[in-house]
């Protein structure tokens, strides 16, 4: 089963990236084959922690799927995670992490597992999904520079 980890020291404090990744609406703007992102439903919950439904649409070339999650929005652990419900894969589990690393600077961990249910869209998508994640960390990174600003290293 195809699974990708990366851990990133970004220059940004964990509260914004958590907001940033948290911001799904706007992933097609930015995030690699994402096409389309609509929430169905948020829930606000006890504690901070945010539940929400949303269908995103990840295309390349001629292919097209949408797929339906349950996205945990834990602010107070500063943790969001994917739960798989619908579309075209057998499995996927998907979780972000961020770890304060001083005033201006984090940790962003990002961990997605997967795999389709059809073997020729495994074929047809698989290796474009393997790239797409291998640069969905320095697309956050560099879409947090667009919003929050660029940090100086001096």
């Amino acid at each position: 089963m195809p699974q990708f980890r990366t851990r990133r020291r970004v220059r940004h404090n964990a509260g914004e990236m958590f907001d940033l990744v948290a911001d799904m609406e706007r992933y097609p703007e930015f995030v690699p084959l994402c096409r389309s992102m609509r929430i169905l439903r948020r829930t606000p919950g006890a504690d901070g922690i945010e539940t929400a439904v949303a269908d995103m649409t990840v295309a390349y070339k001629l292919i097209r799927e949408t797929f339906t999650s349950r996205v945990t929005l834990d602010r107070p652990n500063l943790q969001i995670v994917v739960e798989y419900l619908n579309g075209p894969f057998s499995r996927m589990e998907n979780r972000w992490d961020f770890h304060p690393a001083g005033e201006r600077a984090c940790e962003v961990e990002f961990f997605i597992s997967y795999e389709f249910k059809s073997r020729v869209l495994a074929m047809l998508m698989g290796a474009m999904f393997d790239a797409a994640f291998r640069r969905f960390a320095s697309a956050f990174e560099r879409r947090a520079d667009a919003v929050y600003g660029q940090v100086s290293t001096s």
